[in-house]
């Protein structure tokens, strides 16, 4: 299951690494649009395979941020 990018923005903060647990619900990476921080949540329970972004990093709609498994 990807995770991706609703909205033109740079990658904040990341909050997950390799190989976390995760639930619905849980913070995954804040990305930053306008001075306006994003929460990206998870969607499901799940095992965070890869992060495919890093901090600071401009996102446009549409990209894969996280792959959860």
């Amino acid at each position: 299951m990807l995770v991706k990018s609703e909205i033109l923005a740079t990658v904040w903060e990341i909050k997950v690494s390799e190989g976390d647990e995760v639930e619905a619900g849980s913070l995954l990476l804040i990305l930053e649009s306008m001075k306006m921080e994003i929460p990206v949540t998870a969607p499901a329970g799940a095992r965070v395979v890869s992060v495919l972004v890093e901090q600071g990093q401009t996102v446009v709609e549409g990209d894969r941020l996280v792959e959860l498994s």
